[in-house]
């Protein structure tokens, strides 16, 4: 380097350290003072210049709206029951829809192509992997994910059309900025509840390397469009079950909300843990401007949220989960001496799982799902029906059982061994995992970074495992 690179990078630096020095020096309220200072005088010179027809314009109502749900005493309640009400919603109306739809596919096509393969002699274990495995699996996601996903995704969707959801952002972006992270976090955050791959897509609009990071590592905090079906359910059964049967459906849905919240919790807490130490820096600013309220257009909103949404999000996991299926049928199917290596490996990680509040079943259904988080509840459905020795081989191999309604599938986790403390630890370990196989490809598309897509793969995992070992001992010390 000669002597005027050294005096050019010497000016640059004490130019630079200037610009942080007198940056602290003007507040951190700086810039929101500076936009509000603009919005002020464009409105003043917009009242002096534009002349009013009709005084009920609608951005007057738009104001009054949001006097109220972005207010600091407002805001945040409004939210909580909004929610609430979409997951109460949801659990209340998927049980009926649910039970129809497995009486049809598993209840009656089952045996009639089990009786048909039958009849013409096909082999029983292609008979078991094409109909017990690949059939059995692409059913129950059908049968599970649908009619939670065909209520949840339109109600979402009409908060979405309505102009909602950019309210909540504007609520979460005061947290985001004292957590060290981009205000706008709260939006990807808002893209991840739909899909955690869109989600770490959506970071491209922090200008910040640095921020954009820690956005794309805690964005599977957020629980995607694949782990509601599980919370749901779990909640539905084991959650709902502690209290009357009048006030099930409600106190299910507040615990998915607080697991909802938790994620949010706990991307506020990474993010103030990067930015303090691997990721260090200083916090960027920006505008949001909130779009006006539209009415709902209810045939646009039904297209997009089944048909782009619902539909194009079953048919993702019957991709994957008819591939899983045969992998589950052929792991419970296959024997290593007396047991299958499903067994083997259920009973070995039996005592891993335990200590965490899991099984082993739980364990196996999420590596056999890392390529979608839709077919974590059937797989964990089927390696319990499985391991519970419900599960014949040969004749009858892979003829599970029936799911006429969420009490019947809580029959089914119960003699698996199932208790109060695995449906909390796993609806804790659904928020805490790695993301799925596309979104951590999506990380390394986005970061180029063997590193960074690394550890957000890994750090959730560590998270779940820590968390639900802290919950099952302080469980297990209290229940002794």
């Amino acid at each position: 380097m000669n002597k005027n690179e050294t005096i050019n990078s010497s000016s640059r630096e004490a130019i630079i350290a200037s610009a942080n020095s007198m940056r602290w020096e003007v507040g951190e309220d700086f810039h929101d003072t500076l936009m509000e200072s603009i919005y002020s005088d464009a409105a003043e010179i917009a009242a002096k210049t534009v002349t009013k027809t009709d005084e009920k314009q609608i951005y007057h109502w738009d104001q009054k709206i949001d006097r109220i749900v972005t207010s600091k005493l407002l805001g945040f309640p409004i939210m909580f029951l909004l929610l609430a009400l979409v997951f109460w919603l949801t659990v209340e109306g998927a049980n009926v829809p649910s039970a129809f739809l497995a009486s049809i596919l598993i209840d009656t096509i089952h045996p009639i192509l089990k009786s048909a393969s039958a009849g013409i002699g096909v082999p029983w274990w292609i008979d078991g992997v094409l109909i017990d495995g690949a059939y059995l699996a692409m059913a129950w996601v059908i049968s599970v994910m649908l009619p939670p996903m065909a209520i949840f995704f339109p109600l979402f969707t009409l908060l979405e059309d309505f102009g909602y959801l950019p309210r909540v952002a504007f609520n979460m972006d005061n947290l985001f900025r004292r957590a060290g992270a981009h205000g706008k976090q709260a939006l990807t955050m808002s893209m991840g509840f739909g899909c955690n791959a869109a989600g770490v897509i959506a970071t491209r609009i922090i200008d910040s390397p640095r921020e954009r990071i820690i956005a794309i590592i805690t964005n599977n905090f957020s629980l995607c469009n694949g782990r509601w079906p599980t919370q749901i359910l779990i909640a539905s059964i084991f959650i709902g079950a502690v209290v009357p049967s009048h006030l099930a459906g409600l106190v299910s849905a507040g615990a998915v909300v607080a697991i909802a919240l938790f994620g949010i919790f706990l991307s506020l807490v990474v993010s103030w843990g990067l930015s303090k130490s691997v990721l260090k820096g200083e916090v960027s600013a920006f505008s949001l401007e909130l779009p006006p309220y539209r009415p709902p257009r209810i045939l646009q909103t039904l297209y997009t949220s089944l048909i782009d949404r619902t539909i194009f999000v079953l048919w993702r996991a019957i991709v994957f989960a008819v591939p899983a299926g045969i992998v589950i049928w052929l792991v419970g199917n296959i024997y290593i001496g007396d047991l299958s290596i499903g067994e083997h490996f259920i009973n070995w990680s039996n005592p891993f799982g335990l200590l965490l509040g899991l099984n082993g079943v739980i364990l196996l259904a999420y590596i056999i799902a890392i390529p979608a988080n839709e077919i974590v509840i059937p797989t964990i459905l089927m390696l319990t029906v499985m391991s519970a020795g419900m599960v014949g081989v040969g004749e009858g191999s892979g003829v599970m059982f029936e799911l006429d309604s969420a009490a019947d599938t809580a029959k089914i986790l119960e003699a698996g061994g199932w208790t109060l403390l695995t449906g909390i630890n796993l609806m804790l370990f659904s928020l805490l995992h790695n993301p799925c196989s596309t979104t951590i490809y999506t990380i390394y598309k986005e970061t180029k970074s063997a590193k960074w897509t690394l550890i957000s793969t890994l750090l959730p995992v560590a998270m779940g495992f820590a968390l639900t070992f802290l919950v099952a001992q302080i469980w297990y010390l209290f229940a002794a």
